[in-house]
């Protein structure tokens, strides 16, 4: 039976206190409802709170890395998977997720929720900026929800699956 896999995508190095917060605690959130966490696995952001999130509660981490650099990989993610595809692995990130959160925002992570659309995969926003928010809603009002808490994400993805 397939496991549902739920990708957390968010900023690496531009990520605020409140999106490392809230990315540890979907982690935990996440591993308590034994989903599998699929992120971008890197040791930096949203990418390495969230697994680390998980990990503390005995999740499966999955990481799917952009280079081929193994001191970059998260010490929270269980599977890495190795591309060396640069951003072409924000396709893989988006298609092999069930349901999409999108933790803070980036330019990668506008990316993947670009992708996420164009694929009619369920996006949901954790963030604060107003402007991303009505950008991707008016996009693509049927897949796209925002939400303002780790435990509303919850909710919203236990509705979509």
């Amino acid at each position: 039976m397939k496991k549902t896999i739920i990708g957390v995508m968010g900023p690496g190095n531009s990520a605020t206190s409140t999106d490392l917060k809230n990315a540890y605690k979907l982690g935990q959130l996440i591993a308590q409802e034994s989903w599998v966490l699929l992120t971008g696995g890197r040791n930096i952001g949203v990418m390495d709170a969230a697994s680390r999130g998980a990990k503390f509660l005995n999740g499966l981490t999955i990481g799917i890395l952009p280079d081929n650099n193994l001191h970059s990989i998260s010490e929270a993610v269980d599977i890495p998977i190795i591309t060396d595809m640069g951003n072409s692995r924000n396709n893989i990130n988006v298609l092999s997720s069930d349901v999409v959160i999108a933790c803070g925002m980036g330019v990668g992570t506008a990316s993947e929720i670009a992708l996420a659309i164009k694929n009619n995969k369920k996006v949901i926003l954790l963030n604060n900026n107003l402007e991303s928010q009505a950008f991707f809603v008016a996009l693509s009002p049927q897949t796209v929800f925002v939400v303002n808490t780790p435990e509303a994400v919850i909710e919203v993805v236990k509705n979509l699956i």
